[in-house]
């Protein structure tokens, strides 16, 4: 197979991988507008911003690395790949099934320590979801194996659907026809959010289901390999070269996922308030806002990366990596700049009584700039196989996180949860900046990044300037905003934008 066309097979798979997690990613973002305007107080959507933020770290510690060790071992000469994939589905099951029945045995001495003593079904509920996810990620990892990317999203996306209607069904019809004696026999309009959680473990038991023919596949297939000696479906001898491969592997992913989620989970710790579950709550909903900016620049990436490489074949692969980061930065200014000023449109997506929480979107689009610079950044050490040094990385951020809200939010609130994580991954970017010097040597174009970075600077002054000094309604805000992101838009066009259209046709064009 040509190189060329193992390119096209790549870009066509990264396609259909990225498409499925953007169109996911975005979906369920439209549950926020749902939750927001349906849910009863404010505190229950807090509520769901703490639990399963929760939910996210538990899930890479009960991965424990065993998807990146199973294509690791698959793929590794000597290693039946079947043995492979059945040892690590014996061992997930296994740590899944028992944390499973931990939640369930222990869940109310777990919810009275998270705050939530009078639900502690919840905890019951999503400990089973986090089960069911974590045992899931092998035979996903074992459909991406077998070059299967469209069962591999359609499964994704089915949960997403699926989450997405029954939220429907619990939340908004079934209010409306509670009278009916069907739902009325089983329908509690009162449990409220209890019905996110029920709508989810739903849902996830269903996509369970529907993964069972490649759980089962992976048994079938390995008595068909012609071998002289019986396979086992477990192998001790296997699995502790995997653990040891995985489990470094799970320090930096705890470390990488606290340094996205410890806002969240701390919140309700350090709030001196009463009322730490409604800011919660508050802060939750309007971080989800800014979350625009992570699935636009999460597809920038999937729909750019393919040009850059297709582009570079024939120069060294550091030109395309610090193409890719100059780009990369000048497209999220634009993003960061629209939601900026448009965002007297956007905070629709949410109801108004979450509204005072906006001063938080424009921190927080700042933290998903600087958490994409650092992930473009993150080459160096991965090319160096320097992996250390991003759990490094990882755990200054966590401490850096940890002790700005530890000493601010008491004092101002969930603005210090969202400045913490904005200065944990500026920081954390500065220092793989300077670290990567040292090792790789990458021509990143600073000048015309700077260039940009002080434009950005200077057209926000001039917008809040004006905003505060000018009486101004919200419309003639957005035109003043209108007219400033124009102007970004003109320099970039005269800048750099000749260039980044000739070098995705010269990149699309090339012939096998």
């Amino acid at each position: 197979m040509s190189s060329n066309l193992q390119m096209k097979i790549l870009a066509k798979e990264t396609a259909i991988y990225g498409v499925s997690s953007i169109v996911g990613k975005f979906l369920n973002w439209m549950l926020v507008p749902l939750y927001t305007y349906v849910l009863q107080q404010q505190s229950d959507y807090g509520i769901v911003t703490n639990l399963y933020a929760w939910t996210a770290l538990l899930l890479v510690i009960l991965t424990y690395g065993m998807e990146t060790g199973f294509f690791r071992f698959a793929n590794k000469e000597g290693e039946n790949p079947q043995v492979v994939y059945t040892t690590s589905l014996v061992a997930l099951f296994t740590t899944s099934f028992l944390f499973a029945v931990a939640c369930v045995v222990w869940r109310v001495p777990i919810a009275t320590l998270l705050g939530y003593p009078s639900h502690s079904e919840f905890i019951a509920m999503l400990g089973i979801v986090v089960a069911m996810d974590a045992f899931a990620s092998i035979p996903f990892a074992y459909l991406r194996y077998k070059k299967r990317p469209l069962q591999f999203a359609a499964l994704k996306l089915l949960f997403v659907f699926l989450n997405i209607l029954l939220n429907l069904f619990f939340l908004v019809l079934c209010p409306k026809i509670q009278d009916c004696s069907l739902i009325a026999s089983w329908y509690n309009p009162d449990y409220g959010v209890g019905y996110v959680f029920v709508a989810n473990i739903m849902a996830t038991a269903i996509q369970t289901l529907c993964l069972l023919p490649a759980i089962l596949e992976g048994f079938r297939e390995k008595y068909k390999l012609p071998t002289l000696e019986p396979q086992p479906i477990f192998s001790g001898r296997l699995l502790r070269q995997m653990l040891r491969y995985s489990l470094p592997l799970l320090v930096l992913g705890v470390c990488g996922i606290m340094n996205q989620t410890l806002d969240r989970i701390l919140f309700p710790f350090f709030y001196a308030g009463a009322d730490a579950q409604t800011q919660l709550g508050i802060y939750g909903a309007c971080f989800k806002v800014a979350m625009v900016m992570m699935m636009f620049t999460q597809a920038f990436r999937y729909a750019y990366e393919p040009f850059v490489f297709a582009k570079h074949k024939d120069r060294t692969s550091v030109e395309a990596y610090a193409d890719a980061m100059k780009y990369y930065i000048i497209f999220s200014y634009m993003i960061l700049l629209g939601m900026i000023f448009y965002l007297d449109l956007l905070k629709f997506i949410i109801a108004p009584s979450y509204w005072e929480g906006l001063k938080i979107v424009p921190i927080v689009l700042w933290t998903y700039i600087f958490q994409g610079v650092y992930f473009n950044l993150s080459f160096w050490y991965k090319l160096t196989d320097k992996t250390q040094w991003g759990a490094y990385f990882s755990l200054i951020g966590v401490v850096i996180t940890f002790g700005l809200q530890a000493i601010f939010v008491p004092r101002i609130g969930y603005v210090a949860s969202a400045a913490s994580s904005t200065v944990c991954y500026l920081v954390i970017m500065l220092l793989s900046y300077f670290s990567g010097r040292k090792h790789l040597t990458i021509p990143y174009d600073l000048r015309r990044i700077g260039i940009y970075t002080a434009l950005v600077i200077i057209i926000l002054a001039v917008y809040y300037a004006l905003a505060r000094l000018l009486p101004m309604n919200e419309w003639a805000k957005m035109g003043i905003g209108t007219i400033l992101f124009a102007i970004y838009c003109i320099i970039f066009y005269k800048l750099d934008f000749n260039v980044f259209r000739n070098r995705r046709n010269d990149g699309s064009s090339r012939k096998d």
